[in-house]
């Protein structure tokens, strides 16, 4: 008999401690999930870009006027204009949000002014926001197909060749590489050489 309720006791305390170690392991479970950051999902990189954001080069963009932290921002080929903001540290309250296009991709050594509201916008008039000029110049690299035709001599067409030599050719290193493009002979350059830059 006594044996009988000593094997009794011992299999209650076995139950008894299985219990105890599984509440435990659930109840430090449960705590830990509570204390730990979990990432549900990340977003999709603003890039149409095939490459992997790791593997994309780095590109330098100067970003001024009405946002949290202005100066120069570190970011990837393929960023797009809500990407260098972000990285600023958003809007500031008085920045008239409608001055900029917010899609549009990003190119290394570009600088983007983020005028207050009530501020005239420092951009080639029709552009809609999109592209800064540089000391009143149309940046050739950083020039959307409205900007490019504010210039004299550009039209619809023209403006569409320029966008399409860079596509293929790249960033222009130069004022003359516009002579490059088809259509833009030297007195059209002429009429442009002091009106843009690269």
């Amino acid at each position: 008999m006594v044996r009988r309720s000593r094997l009794r006791v011992g299999i209650g305390a076995a139950v008894v401690l299985m219990l105890v170690g599984l509440a435990i392991a659930i109840l430090v479970s449960a705590l830990g999930s509570h204390g730990a950051t979990t990432i549900v999902a990340t977003p999709a990189p603003s890039t149409s870009a095939s490459a992997p954001v790791s593997q994309r080069t780095e590109i330098y963009v100067h970003l001024l006027g009405a946002v949290g932290r202005p100066g120069l921002l570190v970011l990837r080929d393929g960023d797009r204009a809500v990407d260098a903001v972000a990285a600023a540290g958003g809007f500031a309250p008085t920045a008239d949000q409608s001055q900029l296009n917010l899609a549009r991709l990003l190119v290394d050594g570009e600088q983007i002014y983020v005028p207050a509201i009530g501020e005239a916008p420092v951009i080639a008039p029709g552009a809609g926001g999109s592209t800064p000029t540089a000391g009143g110049k149309v940046n050739l690299n950083t020039a959307d197909e409205t900007t490019l035709e504010t210039l004299p001599r550009v039209g619809l067409a023209l403006a569409k060749r320029i966008l399409d030599w860079k596509k293929a050719n790249g960033r222009f290193t130069a004022i003359e590489d516009l002579m490059s493009v088809t259509g833009v002979g030297q007195k059209t350059f002429d009429g442009l050489k002091d009106l843009v830059t690269v």
